[in-house]
């Protein structure tokens, strides 16, 4: 059956797709409008290009070939953010900040959720060359106003911080085996395992990593991390950012969230992670944090943080709309016919020539008017059932 699709993969009928395709726009004329400039990838690359830092969960997800051209293994991109830290650092090399976005089609080797495909639309921003909160706070801030322009209401915020974790880890000296074994637990929030992990460690380390479990809630969250964790200028700098973001953004998503184990892209981010969530949806709606470590694979790393969303996963958020329906015009080789088409399309609407001319079809043309002559003017009618 030839026409049958892989699982986890569709097509994107009409309604569907001009819609994806309006959000699409409005989403990056607010990326043009804050400065963010627009950068186009290719789908295919050298697969070391796109698995960088040796990340085991972006080689899972990746599809890979064999280069008939160059005998070298390729990769079909599985996440945008990687092109565009290489644009900026071995393509544009700029010294100051550069502010880019995009949007195309990823390809995922497995769904990320029941109901998600393997094919997401990615759209995004990143901004590079500032090491400041202020940047976090900018593409915070910009994920929020997109979200909201798409119509997407009830956003929670979620923040994390992967220095909190990473400071334990380095000023312990944990091996690497065992702080992936640690890492793992906590993403589970298992703490029977992490009990059994921690022993061997210096007490107040294992104090503080079995305290990061219970470390989720709200914004007093921060403070309760105070008084826990030890006081280690990078844990405590770590605090003070994410305490700065939620009181920044409190107005701006329906709820903050902390959770101290959340370890999102630990091995790709450096900083504050974020993610946002919908009401009743268990899935992040869009991610993002900083990641400055990145650039090195490419040369020259830079400090960059930003954020993506997945246009498709949106659009089924959205409540259903009435599809805009069009005029209907007949085929005939007349000028002012012609003319008249030509002013209403230029005035937005959408005007349907019917090749066919049969009546029995004409509810596939989804019109609701027509064009008829009437005292030698071609009018738009309500068209008649």
């Amino acid at each position: 059956m030839n026409w049958l699709l892989p699982e986890y993969i569709q097509d994107m009928l009409p309604d569907e797709a001009w819609r994806i395709e309006g959000m699409r726009r409005d989403v990056l004329e607010l990326l043009r409008r804050s400065g963010y400039q627009l950068v186009s990838p290719p789908l295919l690359e050298y697969a070391e290009s796109l698995l960088i830092n040796d990340s085991v969960d972006m080689d899972l997800r990746s599809f890979k070939l064999v280069d008939q051209l160059s005998g070298r293994t390729l990769a079909v991109r599985a996440d945008i953010t990687p092109q565009v830290a290489r644009i900026d650092a071995h393509l544009l090399n700029r010294q100051g900040l550069a502010r880019l976005c995009y949007a195309g089609s990823v390809l995922h080797t497995q769904p990320s959720g029941l109901m998600r495909t393997r094919e997401p639309l990615q759209i995004g921003a990143e901004l590079y060359g500032h090491t400041g909160i202020e940047s976090d706070l900018e593409v915070q801030r910009l994920m929020l106003q997109a979200l909201a322009l798409l119509g997407i209401k009830g956003v929670h915020l979620d923040f994390g911080h992967v220095a909190v974790f990473r400071s334990l880890m380095q000023r312990a000296a944990v091996p690497a085996g065992l702080e992936s074994e640690l890492f793992n637990a906590l993403q589970c929030k298992d703490v029977p395992t992490l009990q059994t992990l921690v022993t061997g460690l210096p007490k107040q380390t294992q104090a503080a990593i079995l305290a990061l479990p219970k470390l989720y809630g709200g914004v007093e969250v921060i403070a309760q991390a105070r008084a826990v964790l030890p006081d280690y200028p990078e844990l405590k700098g770590a605090l003070d950012d994410l305490a700065q973001a939620a009181a920044h953004l409190q107005g701006a998503a329906s709820g903050i969230g902390i959770d101290l184990a959340e370890l999102r892209g630990y091995h790709y981010h450096s900083g504050m992670v974020f993610a946002a969530y919908h009401e009743g949806s268990h899935d992040a709606i869009a991610v993002g944090g900083r990641y400055d470590d990145v650039g090195k694979a490419f040369g020259r790393a830079r400090p960059a943080t930003g954020f993506s969303m997945d246009l498709r996963q949106l659009h089924g958020l959205l409540a259903k709309q009435t599809p805009v329906k069009g005029i209907h015009a007949p085929y005939r080789q007349d000028e002012a016919l012609d003319a008249a088409i030509v002013k209403l399309r230029e005035q937005g609407e959408v005007v349907v020539v019917d090749l066919l001319g049969k009546a029995e079809y004409h509810s596939e043309l989804n019109c609701d008017r027509e064009l008829v002559l009437r005292g030698g003017k071609w009018l738009v009618v309500e068209m008649k059932n």
